[in-house]
């Protein structure tokens, strides 16, 4: 009798513990990721994958993120990258406040890239490394200053579209844009 008991009593608390992991509509339990970084363009990576910039308009983004241990990684070119490990908790708020340290400034000559026609947030990275989101070159006024080369360019939509690839030409004083297929 109390080994059946004792069965019963290892299935319920199994049982409990599945539930209490998921919200009531079968969606992991979340916390949130509050970011407060200058600068605020600095691309946020939680677990190894970008999730956006840390402010929009100077304004600090919240972040919906899963329940438990998290890697945290803030980049910018400009700046050295700053990593965190944090632990979220269902229903609870995390902050993140950082001011990265600036890198000396790059000497030219440069030439110019442009993004054109993708989310705002997209990521957009360099020969492998995150360089900014979409938002920042896609006008007349913005664009990233790089030295000339040849350049292997990824931008990753946050759409839900899948990545675009292409490789590029910056040659001195001259401006190239990558467009949305």
């Amino acid at each position: 009798m109390m080994k059946g008991m004792k069965s019963i009593f290892v299935a319920f608390a199994f049982l409990l513990t599945a539930t209490l992991a998921f919200a009531q509509n079968g969606e992991p339990l979340t916390g949130k990721l509050k970011i407060s970084v200058s600068p605020g363009r600095a691309g946020v990576f939680i677990d190894g994958k970008y999730v956006g910039p840390a402010a929009n308009h100077k304004r600090g983004r919240t972040y919906k993120v899963a329940a438990g241990d998290h890697e945290v990684l803030l980049v910018d070119p400009r700046y050295e990258e700053s990593k965190s490990k944090i632990t979220i908790h269902a229903g609870e708020t995390v902050s993140i406040s950082q001011k990265l340290k600036e890198l000396p400034e790059p000497q030219g000559p440069f030439g110019m890239m442009k993004i054109k026609g993708f989310d705002k947030y997209a990521a957009v990275f360099l020969n492998g490394k995150f360089y900014a989101h979409a938002d920042e070159l896609s006008n007349f006024t913005q664009g990233m200053r790089i030295k000339p080369g040849e350049y292997s360019v990824r931008v990753e939509p946050m759409n839900g579209n899948p990545p675009q690839e292409e490789k590029v030409k910056v040659e001195e004083g001259k401006t190239v844009t990558v467009h949305s297929r």
